[in-house]
């Protein structure tokens, strides 16, 4: 019954305010007959003018509060007492007023009204009812639309707030996977670069070389065409575990391949060992005590110094070049330099992708990384990454 009702004020909302205000005139005007003791036209007029009022109190509540307090002060000081059915204007223009205005103005209206009401009924007149009756009666029933109106208005505030704040949850879960989606493509695309860029310059050195010794010194040609068959192997490998991370987890065909474990410095030697195949001896260092690296810092190093060495093989013609690793208490310095050669590297340390990439790793990291010319020849990387104390 009450769901249906309040389809049909949404429906007609026009028709139920007319109904509304109708009804509040008619018990007014009753009212002011009944106490008016043969003198009720004033208490009429005033009542009539007070439930007239009405209409703008949506859009001038507070001027529609002292309107009708006035007008039922004068209908109250002109009747024979001041009842609550009397006080329904004040009633209704005070209630709305609480509800769209702070509850500090609420209240300065409500004293306000609540005198426009009671002193009339003060003056001498045919008003017989005691003051304090008076006084005690117009209290309540001017008090209770004020309280009422603030808890509606704290509710609805609150409903706004909780809805607010529901938006805006949204909004950052949305704009968090937004975030998270666009970072996890970079690492993708950084692997995929590392990868690709590292096996293919591996692969057309090897090439290249055994193209090279393939009339003099054949059976070193055939160990190398052997050693490029290893490292086009190792390239499919890692791009296909690369290229895994795009696939559905709940993928068919996902099941029973489990994914190749991330590289780490513990393969440098493997590392080493396939650059000396297309031509460059690459020698490793160590400084300080060698410690277990967190997953993220040993995959970021390892991709370091892989690209490092890429892009040695890709730019000069260095024979040689060193990898240091410097351990300390809470960083880890990697050292990736080259003897230079005919061919000089890109401008530093600006140049292609390999260097903004391996710059990006190392931000990811935590750490940070610069490179550029050395002063006796040659090119150098070097990255600095944090450690666990």
């Amino acid at each position: 019954m009450l769901t249906s009702w309040r389809r049909f004020a949404d429906r007609c909302p026009l028709l139920v305010e007319s109904a509304f205000l109708l009804l509040l005139l008619l018990i007014t005007v009753t009212q002011s007959v009944r106490s008016g003791d043969g003198e009720w036209i004033v208490p009429v007029l005033a009542s009539t003018a007070a439930c007239g009022a009405l209409l703008w109190r949506r859009t001038q509540p507070e001027r529609v509060v002292v309107i009708a307090a006035l007008c039922t002060g004068v209908a109250g000081g002109n009747s024979d007492e001041v009842s609550a059915l009397l006080l329904l204007p004040v009633v209704v223009a005070l209630y709305e007023l609480a509800v769209r205005n702070p509850e500090r103005i609420a209240r300065a209206y409500w004293a306000a009204a609540y005198a426009l009401v009671v002193l009339p009924t003060l003056l001498p007149g045919p008003n017989d009812q005691p003051g304090a009756q008076t006084a005690v009666l117009s209290a309540f029933w001017t008090a209770l639309p004020v309280v009422q109106g603030s808890a509606v208005r704290a509710r609805r505030a609150y409903l706004e707030a909780v809805r607010t704040r529901a938006e805006h949850a949204e909004r950052t879960r949305e704009e968090e996977a937004r975030r998270r989606v666009a970072e996890e493509r970079v690492r993708i695309a950084r692997e995929l670069h590392d990868v690709v860029a590292h096996h293919m310059a591996l692969a057309n050195a090897q090439a290249g070389t055994a193209a090279h010794l393939l009339r003099t010194r054949p059976d070193e040609a055939e160990r190398i065409l052997a050693e490029l068959g290893t490292t086009t192997s190792s390239a499919l490998r890692e791009l296909q575990a690369t290229v895994g991370l795009l696939r559905q987890s709940d993928d068919p065909d996902d099941a029973g391949d489990p994914l190749e474990p991330s590289p780490g410095l513990a393969r440098l030697p493997e590392l080493a060992t396939a650059f000396a195949s297309a031509g460059l001896h690459v020698c490793v260092a160590v400084d300080g005590e060698e410690r277990s690296l967190p997953p993220g810092v040993d995959l970021t190093a390892y991709r370091i110094v892989q690209e490092a060495l890429t892009n040695v093989t890709k730019h000069t013609t260095a024979g040689t070049a060193e990898i240091r690793l410097a351990y300390s208490n809470d960083r880890l310095t990697l050292t990736v330099s080259d003897d230079g050669g005919a061919l000089p590297h890109p401008p530093a340390p600006s140049g292609g992708f390999g260097l903004v990439g391996m710059r990006e790793r190392a931000r990811t990291a935590g750490g940070s990384l610069r490179a550029g010319h050395r002063p006796g020849g040659g090119f150098a990387v070097i990255a600095e990454l944090p450690l666990p104390t």
